[in-house]
């Protein structure tokens, strides 16, 4: 059955068609016009209900994809917002003396609908983008800015949240239910519940401002990222393999180029052209079209918009007391200062740029010899690392991505799931779960051992136009038990370029661990036991712990014996290119660890410096001079396009975060080493999913490590892990 908005825009364009067929008079030309009117108003109004509806349908629920439209979406985000706020003064004013049930567990089960709504948005943003849903954003943002600092700044409740804060009652309650009036006080005191009426405008302000800057530079990237395409012919093929030039045909083919080959402006498409191409002077031109995103003195460019988020996040933290943005991020992290994560930063700096070094002279020697160049630049590292590679191992990346099918590495995962969660993944074939686009796929996840119902795993793998880059996971519902048991909903989210019709697609090495990784995402998310949504937060530098971790399972014996078949032979990998991906396994890292590290070093220096006049790309060179970075690498993100910190503030002064995490995960990794089963131990397995899985945030993680380990986790097992060298424990 067709839901009511689309019948009234058939009835729209039938109207029209009438208008255009004949020619009519004035007084019939405005009666077309009032009915165009009346039913755009209908599909509007439409539309707004659908995205403030409740769920409906299986599985406690599901999303409307398939039916919600953008016509509503601002009125609907309007009307959420205010029912919210709604919700927030009767807490905020209730005559009864504040408990952690009407005040704190009241706020968790507040906001429902606008939750509901904020799915559709994170789809239009992330997976859907447009020109019309961008315009939209842009209108929202200031008003979800001013939304979120009313609630921020309402000194009614609070009132509330720091009388229960400081209560008898909260000493008495569970060590969960006592971690969330912390969460809850610490997230009104640290945005500026505590400041006086002069400087909480002015932190609104602040905020409000933030929210449009933070919008534009994201759409800035995407709109290089869409602008920008190198299209080339047959002659300008060389070197690249059969799949790479697939997925390049298939790419200029959306874009109307039928007989070309499109290299798009993201990594996925970037970094195997990189690799390959023995077009010197077309790989410099797909590198600079990727480096320079957000960067090319234009109406896109984020120079300036950088230079005020610095200053605005700078003047926000000093309303609080705070010297830089930094120490006021890193102070509920696990690193708890940006001392602490810079140490960490720098003690492993060196070793990465003495092997860069090491690594720049195999490929130079490689490159005389072969090419007759006399230099490395930027744009020739992949291309001479995966000749060194092919020459020190004998390892063609090629060929073992000839292994990787995307659809055998999903079931890796699925097996991977049932080892150590108990995991069992059925797909949902009978069109009862909407998606968002065709490409979507959906699996229910149960108990293998109980059957109970535990959730949805939604997959969106390949790129298109208006999906922003990279990999991501999400929730649209979380797992709870406060108001009765929720199933979760989660999703993995990748941009994987989608070979020819009719054969599988296939991926490199790096780009399967990224598949595992994400897939880590969704199993913290499905493993969840906490009782309230707050407690299902991430704290930056651990929450990339499990997914890392999960990306080792990608080469255990199990799943390379059973998954990594050859796409046309079928036949398993064999031992001996196993042995050479092993024996590699600490290749390059001199380039990944430096690239990384890059990007992380030069996001915490923004952050610790009074940015006052600050001219981002001069700060750039300068800092990664400082750090002698080496010519030959750039920046993982460089600062116009680093949308991790600059697009939002999920990273800002936190993408140490990543290495801080692999600490973790290294560590991690070797206590399932050395246990009696290996990667597959379930006494280990079991302590993994109870405390480091299950608990969420409601547990502080280092406390969780602890829990797991015995103790903290040691940097050497890092070390080790990258092939650096490691200094004697005393």
């Amino acid at each position: 059955m067709k839901p009511l908005f689309i019948k009234a825009f058939l009835v729209s364009s039938i109207l029209m068609g009438c208008s255009t067929a004949t020619q009519v008079s004035d007084e019939q030309s405005s009666a077309n016009t009032s009915n165009k009117t009346i039913a755009s108003v209908q599909s509007a109004k439409e539309s707004e209900a659908l995205l403030l509806a409740k769920w409906t349908g299986p599985f406690q629920g599901v999303p409307a994809f398939d039916q919600v439209t953008l016509a509503g979406l601002v009125p609907a985000m309007e009307k959420a917002m205010a029912i919210n706020l709604a919700e927030i003064e009767v807490i905020a004013n209730n005559p009864k003396a504040p408990t952690f049930e009407n005040t704190i567990v009241a706020m968790e089960r507040a906001g429902a609908d606008l939750n509901r709504i904020f799915t559709y948005y994170g789809i239009w943003r992330s997976n859907k983008s447009s020109s019309e849903f961008r315009e939209m954003g842009t209108e929202l943002a200031p008003k979800l800015s001013t939304f979120s600092s009313t609630i921020k700044q309402n000194k009614k409740l609070f009132e509330r949240i720091s009388a229960v804060y400081n209560s008898v009652e909260v000493k008495a309650l569970s060590p969960e239910k006592q971690r969330l009036v912390l969460l809850t006080y610490n997230s009104f005191s640290r945005d500026g519940a505590t400041l006086n009426d002069s400087d909480k405008k002015r932190y609104a302000e602040i905020n409000q401002r933030l929210a449009q800057l933070q919008t534009k530079f994201g759409n800035n990237v995407l709109a290089d990222e869409e602008s920008y395409v190198v299209y080339l012919t047959k002659a300008q093929l060389g070197g690249l393999p059969e799949s790479i030039i697939n997925v390049a045909a298939a790419a200029a083919t959306e874009r109307d180029h039928e007989g070309e080959y499109a290299i798009t402006n993201t990594r996925s498409s970037m970094d195997p052209f990189l690799t390959y191409s023995t077009e010197r002077a077309l790989r410099k031109q797909v590198w600079q079209n990727y480096y320079s995103r957000g960067d090319n003195g234009d109406q896109y460019d984020n120079n300036a918009i950088i230079a005020e988020i610095l200053q605005l996040r700078h003047e926000r933290v000093g309303l609080l007391g705070y010297k830089n943005y930094a120490s006021w991020r890193l102070e509920d992290r696990m690193a708890k200062s940006p001392e602490n994560a810079i140490a960490l930063m720098e003690s492993v700096w060196p070793a990465a740029i003495a092997r860069v070094d090491e690594e720049v002279a195999d490929m130079l020697a490689i490159g005389k010899k072969q090419d007759g160049i006399e230099e490395i630049q930027a744009w020739d590292y992949r291309f001479y690392a995966e000749k060194v590679r092919q020459d020190k191992y004998d390892l063609d990346s090629d060929e073992v991505k000839q292994y990787l099918q995307l659809n055998n590495l999903r079931e890796a995962m699925f097996y991977v799931a049932g080892r150590l969660f108990n995991f069992k993944f059925s797909e949902v074939t009978d069109g009862s779960v909407p998606v968002f686009h065709e490409d979507v796929r959906v699996w229910e996840v149960k108990d293998k051992t109980s059957g109970e119902h535990i959730g949805l795993w939604y997959l969106d793998p390949f790129a298109r136009k208006g999906k922003r880059s990279g990999a991501w996971a999400t929730t649209y519902r979380s797992h709870t038990t406060f108001d009765g048991k929720k199933n979760v909903l989660s999703s993995n989210n990748s941009n994987f370029s989608k070979g020819i019709a009719g054969q599988p697609t296939l991926i490199s090495w790096s780009d399967a661990e990224t598949y595992f990784h994400e897939f880590g995402h969704a199993l913290h998310f499905l493993a969840s036991k906490v009782e309230y949504p707050t407690l299902n937060s991430g704290v930056r530098d651990y929450t990339e712990f499990q997914s890392q971790l999960l990306e080792r399972w990608l080469s255990t014996d199990e799943v390379i014996d059973n998954y990594l078949v050859h796409y046309k032979t079928g036949k398993a990998m064999p031992k001996a290119l196993i042995a050479k991906i092993k024996q590699a396994a600490t290749f390059n890292q001199g380039f990944s660890t430096t690239e990384y590290l890059a990007s992380a070093l030069v996001d915490m220096k923004f952050h610790t410096v009074d940015p006052t006049g600050i001219d981002p790309d001069k700060f750039e060179r300068e800092t990664l001079a400082e750090l002698n970075m080496p010519k030959q690498i750039v920046m993982r993100h460089r600062t116009p396009q680093f949308g991790h910190i600059f697009s939002s503030e999920g990273y800002a002064s936190s993408y140490y975060g990543y290495m801080w995490a692999e600490v973790l995960t290294s560590d991690a990794a070797e206590a399932f080493a050395q246990a009696p089963g290996g990667f597959y131990d379930k006494n280990v397995a079991d302590k993994l999913v109870e405390h480091l899985f299950s608990v969420r945030n409601a547990v502080d993680p280092s406390e969780a490590y602890r829990a797991f380990r015995g103790r903290d986790a040691k940097v050497e097992a890092l070390m080790r892990d990258r092939g650096f060298p490691v200094k004697a424990e005393d």
